[in-house]
């Protein structure tokens, strides 16, 4: 309802005010001060069909976007960036699950969510729901999105906060890094913290 919205909402105004800019760790993106909660159970859909959980995921690290297909720069920038920030891991790579989950899912089924990511990496896991699960998960991400016009018609494009989240294998939060962080960047961030070489 409108107080969940205003919720994301104060929680986006809170992030894009500085509310992160204090909490700097050492080059690894940002951290979010205790008691702020990001991240959380999900329920979802992949490229296959299958139902998937965030439980699925425990054990590893998961590196987390949320966008949609028909992002016009963006998102896929973002992808591309961890996509690149992936191959320079090498091996470490391995112990990180790549997630981008949609926030538009009446146009990113399943079946393009899956095409859409063996763009960028057949590493990335794309993942959908119903319009509930997507913003139950959007909101335990404090993601922001609506659609940037009131238009019914298909060619609509979505406003959305661009944040990625590196979730530690306990699923909490380890890492947040913004939009406009380098492949390099986001490499040297994710090697920091999850102790690789």
């Amino acid at each position: 309802g409108m107080l969940a919205v205003l919720a994301v909402v104060v929680g986006l105004v809170w992030v894009q005010r500085g509310g992160l800019s204090g909490f700097s760790t050492a080059a690894v993106g940002v951290s979010v001060p205790g008691g702020v909660s990001v991240g959380g159970p999900f329920t979802l859909v992949n490229a296959e069909g299958k139902t998937v959980t965030d439980a699925d995921f425990r054990g590893r690290f998961m590196l987390v976007y949320f966008g949609y297909t028909f992002c016009p720069d963006v998102c896929p920038t973002e992808l591309q960036t961890i996509a690149n920030a992936l191959d320079q891991l090498g091996k470490d790579a391995a112990r990180v699950t790549p997630l981008f989950i949609t926030i538009d899912p009446a146009r990113d089924t399943a079946k393009v969510i899956g095409e859409y990511t063996k763009l960028f990496s057949d590493k990335l896991v794309g993942l959908t729901g119903t319009p509930e699960q997507i913003a139950a998960v959007a909101k335990a991400y404090r993601v922001y999105y609506a659609k940037a016009s009131s238009s019914q018609s298909t060619a609509y494009l979505m406003d959305h906060s661009s944040f990625i989240y590196l979730m530690a294998p306990n699923g909490k939060l380890s890492a947040l890094f913004g939009q406009g962080t380098t492949a390099k960047q986001l490499a040297d961030g994710i090697r920091a913290k999850i102790g690789g070489t």
